[in-house]
């Protein structure tokens, strides 16, 4: 008996822990999607178009109309390329990128997995999507794809240090790797970890967009210099999965900003609680995007000697200068 409900636990977990990756990766296409779309209809009004407009109400289809393209579009694989790494890069690329989703809490109670070290978690395996975009340059036997990986590899790994770094000072505040205990820390303390530790608030937005690739940071893709960087190569649903594992890290990204500097769920004010939490985190979650998108109008790209010395120079001394003062005052206050 005991045995048939062991098997029969065993089996419903299994089955709720497929049903809820489903709705994830639905809830994360939706967002890439349309965040796509977002992005593009932005940038055309900062640039004074119009951005899609024909494809469904508004243009709400194109990208929906763009992704059925690629899908369709022919699955080319260079001669010279070392073909089994060529077509598994992608895939190494993305899955890190839609693990890291599952410690995400978005309230309290509404999270995939509420891990004790879900910090940790979240830093380290995000550190393997860039063996997916050196295996992607290296394998494509092309040099602009090669020079792509060699700069993201450069940059990634450049860019993380500070990045984990700028998160120390939020660690030391409230005691704990839990993204939970994070955001319910900040509720104890009345205050948004942004505003104590808006040094490392500061580090962590630059490291981001780093880490993200994304302008002015863009070096790894850098059309104008290398055609399309690491994936030149790639054309289909290959291509596709590079740019989905991009946009579901700004997913990702955006989240991990709310949890640990923004306060996740909680309102800015007490008599604002009525509101639900998950309102909240959508709305500094959809600050943070568009803020992300906002840039890639605003800002030229950077040199890459500018960019290793912004980095090294700047970021890696101002990150442990804020650990060395949030350490003090967690000490005497």
């Amino acid at each position: 008996m005991e045995q048939y409900l062991s098997q029969n636990l065993g089996l419903t977990n299994g089955l709720v822990f497929v049903i809820s990756a489903v709705l994830l990766l639905a809830i994360v296409l939706g967002f890439v999607t349309y965040s796509i779309y977002f992005q593009r209809k932005l940038i055309g009004w900062m640039q004074l178009r119009i951005g899609p407009n024909r494809v469904g109400p508004l243009g709400l289809l194109q990208t929906v109309a763009d992704v059925l393209k690629l899908l369709l579009k022919e699955d080319i694989i260079p001669k010279a390329a070392d073909k089994p790494l060529f077509i598994i890069a992608p895939v190494i690329a993305f899955m890190p990128a839609f693990g890291v989703l599952a410690i995400m809490p978005f309230t309290k109670t509404l999270h995939f997995a509420d891990m004790g070290v879900g910090l940790l978690y979240y830093i380290a395996l995000s550190g393997i999507t860039v063996l997916g975009v050196i295996s992607g340059g290296w394998a494509s036997n092309n040099k602009y794809s090669l020079i792509g990986a060699m700069r993201s590899a450069a940059q990634m790994i450049s860019y993380e240090i500070p990045l984990v770094m700028s998160v120390v000072g939020v660690i030391l505040l409230s005691g704990s790797l839990n993204l939970i205990d994070i955001v319910e820390k900040q509720r104890q303390m009345h205050v948004w970890f942004f505003i104590p530790q808006i040094l490392g608030f500061i580090i962590f937005i630059i490291a981001q967009l780093a880490e993200l690739s994304r302008t002015p940071f863009d070096l790894t893709e850098a059309e104008s210099e290398l055609v399309s960087g690491y994936h030149t190569e790639y054309s289909g649903f290959r291509w596709a999965f590079f740019m989905l594992t991009e946009y579901v890290y700004i997913f990702a990204m955006a989240s991990l900003t709310t949890v640990l500097f923004l306060g996740g769920w909680l309102p800015p004010f007490a008599f604002l609680s009525f509101i639900p939490g998950i309102i909240w985190f959508i709305l500094k979650f959809g600050a943070i995007v568009f803020f992300i998108f906002w840039l890639q109008a605003t800002f030229p790209r950077m040199r890459v000697d500018q960019l290793m010395q912004l980095g090294w120079k700047v970021l890696l001394p101002l990150a442990l200068v804020n650990i060395f003062i949030t350490a003090i005052a967690k000490t005497f206050l």
